[in-house]
């Protein structure tokens, strides 16, 4: 005789499925390298830059779920409605760009860790970044054309979600100190290093602007109407929680790892010694699953980005089938080969693509808080005076998020 969950704990599960695939689509390789690089320069200093971005992106959560909902519309088709054509394709090309350096970073992290880790079975050499990208690569596009993505897809969720277990069960094991935790509650710049590009890929890690049109895209096909707002608001601050949680538990392992022992993450490969603790020599096999795994489920979301937001800036269906998309993905997809084929720094690459993403947010920011208090658009479902507040507040945080981004890339150019 099986035994059914009570209804009432399956509902609650139900209403928090779209919180947590925003888990599972934003911890990926992009917040492992940034937290990771983070905790072993700076230990626990800039753990006041993970709690902004975490409380901002529940406010930005909930305010695209509530767009979604009392419209019926998604983010894009809101904004070129009620802003015009001009100043949306601005912010799709913006969300474009932040897709496709992911891709680069991404694949780069993912095949320089599987040549180091290869490096014992092949003879010193280990196995070719083209190679292993191109495979990659290939799969991902083959799973697409044959509609065979989703059982794919699930499996290697599983697997991400076994890492970010490790990486909390290694923050028990090694746990940074009580002064640490209160040292990293001050927000302050460290003076040494030019943190700013890593600040922003933090915040961009999070607080992304393809997360949030991706948000609006799962609230509208969950059906959620307006009268479930406090059902949003709730799924928002779990995702947001679980953020937190997660990218913690990944700084504080490099931070009782890799700080301690003074060694920045300089290669993807560094990163393996944040579960050693936990996993000793199992350590790299464990991170090169987990961090393949975590790579193939960010890029497979992010090679059919756009036509999902060409789709939603037309108002139109997602028919993936249509010769223009499939080229689009595939174009798309191309932008895997860039490090594996010209060189670069993987890690600096990816934290550089994280940084991206704070430069549209403002205006994103602006035009959802907009929104939000046009009475012909939200009509009985007002802001309280709590959401403007915290609108407001996350307007100014972008816009210093802003500020940084643009002065990391600054003295990344001046840097040579």
């Amino acid at each position: 005789m099986s035994v059914q969950a009570p209804p009432r704990l399956a509902r609650l599960f139900a209403s928090l499925l779209p919180g947590i695939f925003m888990v599972g689509y934003v911890i990926g390789t992009g917040s492992v390298t940034t937290m990771a690089a983070a905790g072993a320069r700076y230990g626990m200093s800039l753990l006041w830059t993970l709690i902004l971005a975490s409380l901002f992106t529940h406010i930005m959560f909930a305010a695209i779920s509530k767009t979604t909902m009392v419209s019926g519309q998604t983010m894009l088709w809101n904004f070129r409605r009620h802003f015009g054509g001009p100043v949306t394709l601005f912010i799709v090309l913006a969300m474009a760009t932040t897709q496709i350096a992911s891709i680069i970073g991404v694949m780069g992290i993912v095949t320089d860790v599987v040549r180091e880790w290869s490096r014992p079975f092949t003879g010193g050499e280990g196995v070719s970044r083209v190679w292993s990208a191109l495979f990659f690569m290939g799969l991902l596009l083959w799973l697409f054309w044959n509609g065979r993505h989703r059982v794919f897809l699930k499996a290697v969720s599983f697997l991400v979600a076994l890492m970010g277990v490790s990486f909390l069960l290694t923050a028990f094991v090694e746990p940074p100190s009580l002064g640490q935790l209160a040292r990293g509650l001050v927000p302050a710049i460290p003076e040494a290093g030019r943190p700013h590009l890593l600040i922003a890929g933090m915040v961009g890690t999070t607080l992304a602007s393809v997360c949030l049109f991706s948000r609006s895209i799962v609230i509208r096909e969950e059906g959620w109407q307006a009268e479930e707002l406090p059902k949003a608001y709730r799924d928002s601050l779990v995702s947001a929680v679980l953020l937190l949680i997660i990218n913690a538990a990944i700084m504080a392992c490099a931070a009782g790892t890799l700080y301690v022992q003074g060694m920045p993450v300089e290669r993807a490969i560094d990163m393996v010694k944040t579960l050693e603790p936990l996993a000793g020599r199992f350590a790299a096999t464990m991170f090169v699953i987990g961090i393949v795994a975590a790579g193939l489920s960010s890029l497979f979301p992010n090679y059919v980005l756009g036509p999902w937001m060409i789709s939603d800036y037309l108002g139109k269906s997602r028919d993936m089938s249509r010769a223009g998309y499939r080229a689009l993905v595939l174009a798309t997809a191309s932008f895997s080969l860039v490090v594996p084929l010209f060189g670069g720094s993987p890690v600096e690459i990816m934290i550089a693509s994280q940084a991206v993403s704070p430069l549209v947010m403002p205006l994103i920011t602006l035009f959802t808080w907009l929104l939000l208090l046009k009475k012909e658009f939200v009509g009985p479902w007002r802001n309280s005076v709590w959401m403007n507040a915290g609108l407001a507040v996350t307007l100014l945080f972008t816009v210093l998020m802003l500020g940084i981004a643009v002065s990391g890339f600054l003295h990344k150019v001046s840097a040579g």
